[in-house]
């Protein structure tokens, strides 16, 4: 087929290397003049950092979309960070989580001597819930719902407690709230409140432990740059400044795409990008429907400091003294919050070319709420203003003073971009937003049309969403199957 997939972020350039090898001639349009989406630098010329990702979570996932790609494992340059982070608690107290068992044991035994029979069990009863949930819902695709709604699914949703939220789920194991806040706050990797995301997502703390957290050598926005190659290698078209404005369809099936103006036909389109954009390119009138939830927004810092802080690690979290008002106020209230929860990507740490000799590369993420109740023109240099006075008052002294290039980017910045309602991560990953509720690699009962990326079901996450491309791939192979082995029946 003539496949055209819209966008040239993680989930378009992993699903076109996938479908190029099932023999598809494949073209990919982006709107922007860089490809990446949301993995690209940020640079005041002297050095560059990552602007979106910077954990990276579950590497076999992603070796194993590599190897379906035909791509060398050593093309992801990743190295081991262990500690994995620490997190540093308003009364000055701080938790580190490791990947070495002895190691976490230990820091258990002395920071919270009661805790450490609870951790044994959520260990023990989440390898269970990840192997399931891995292979019954990430690698699944859900576009015929009936696939969800089974009876192993259905009883796997009642055992995992996926009703809960992920931080009532936590209070399940832990009794201590740092740790109940140490163990539920990676829900905001995905952008979803520890209050009202599923439980199912507490298997993020978990695989951090079993799977360790990773850096990329040069950061994650180079791996953009591997893909691209491969692209290029194998006869993937790639058009930058090409913006689409219409999915055409005729009778229920796709013929092409309008892009700067002009027809392309196509047997097939991919749409990547925020899902409810792809109501607009089908040119559908606005509904009185619901409009999805989005994830949050983050108010992102980045900085070139003339000095170094030896024992900042890699990743690190501060957390306020009200954690459950702070999220609250991101997630409900829509407001700015007076005392913010915040995370520092610190690579020098780990990467001694990260930045000149001397000078440190930091990058600070404040999860914010997203769409329009913020007028981040005024807001935004107080916001950066009280994290960077919490910063150097807690982890690194003398900050302010040694700040040589200073960029903040906001919602505002990221709607600007194409990203839904500014929030960081797609749609919200809310109960009746995951699984089988969420958008699927198969939208809409219409022939050749599907979509991949955060926003689609797996979800977001650079490994989840190369995850989703792998579903995607795959649903199309199963499709074209069928349609020979149809066309061979009809001509007998």
């Amino acid at each position: 087929m003539k496949i055209a997939i819209i966008g040239a972020g993680i989930g378009g350039l992993t699903a076109a290397l996938l479908l190029e090898r099932q023999g598809h001639q494949v073209t990919i349009y982006e709107q922007h003049d860089q490809p990446g989406g949301r993995m690209q630098y940020e640079s005041d010329g002297v050095f560059q950092i990552d602007q979106g990702p910077t954990i990276v979570l579950l590497p076999d996932m992603i070796r194993n979309v590599l190897k379906a790609c035909e791509i060398p494992a050593e093309e992801l340059d990743i190295v081991q960070c262990d500690p994995l982070y620490d997190i540093h608690y308003a009364d000055g107290t701080s938790y580190t989580k490791y990947s070495d068992p002895a190691r976490q044991r230990e820091e258990l035994s002395q920071k919270f001597p009661g805790e450490l029979r609870h951790f044994n069990r959520f260990m023990t009863n989440m390898k269970d819930v990840y192997q399931i949930g891995v292979r019954q819902f990430l690698e699944q695709d859900f576009s015929n719902k009936r696939r969800f709604f089974t009876p192993a699914n259905l009883h796997f949703l009642y055992k995992s407690k996926a009703h809960r939220d992920v931080h009532t789920y936590i209070g399940k194991y832990f009794t201590n709230p740092k740790l109940q806040h140490a163990y539920a706050l990676q829900s905001l990797y995905i952008g979803g409140s520890p209050y009202a995301t599923p439980a199912i997502y507490g298997l993020i703390s978990y695989s951090e432990h079993v799977h360790g957290i990773w850096y990329m050598k040069g950061g994650y926005a180079g791996f953009v740059s591997t893909l691209v190659s491969y692209c290029q290698k194998r006869g993937i078209k790639l058009h930058c400044s090409s913006k689409v404005n219409r999915i055409r369809k005729s009778a229920k099936r796709v013929t092409g795409i309008e892009v700067n103006g002009s027809f392309a036909a196509y047997d097939s389109v991919v749409f990547n990008g925020d899902f409810p954009a792809i109501h607009d390119l089908l040119g559908e009138k606005k509904t009185a429907k619901k409009q999805p939830e989005a994830s949050s927004g983050c108010l992102l810092i980045y900085i070139r400091a003339n000095r170094k802080w030896d024992n900042l690690k890699t990743h690190q979290f501060v957390l306020p003294e009200q954690f459950e008002q702070n999220m609250r106020a991101v997630f409900e209230s829509q407001t700015v919050p007076e005392d913010p929860s915040f995370y520092v990507f610190h690579p020098g740490s780990i990467d001694p070319s990260a930045a000149p000799p001397g000078d440190s590369a930091l990058y600070f993420l404040v999860p914010v709420p997203s769409g329009n109740e913020i007028d981040w023109e005024q807001e935004q240099d107080l916001l950066a203003e009280r994290v960077l006075d919490k910063a150097e008052r807690m982890l690194m002294p003398g900050l302010k003073e040694s700040i040589q290039w200073l960029k903040v980017r906001t919602p505002a910045d990221a709607q600007d971009a194409g990203l839904y309602q500014g929030g960081s991560f797609g749609i919200a990953p809310s109960l009746f937003q995951s699984g089988g509720f969420r958008p699927q690699n198969k939208p809409f009962p219409v022939k050749g049309l599907y979509a991949v990326g955060a926003s689609v079901h797996p979800g977001g996450g650079v490994p989840i969403v190369m995850q989703g491309a792998k579903n995607l791939s795959e649903l199309i192979k199963s499709e074209v199957g069928n349609n020979a082995q149809k066309t061979i029946r009809e001509s007998m």
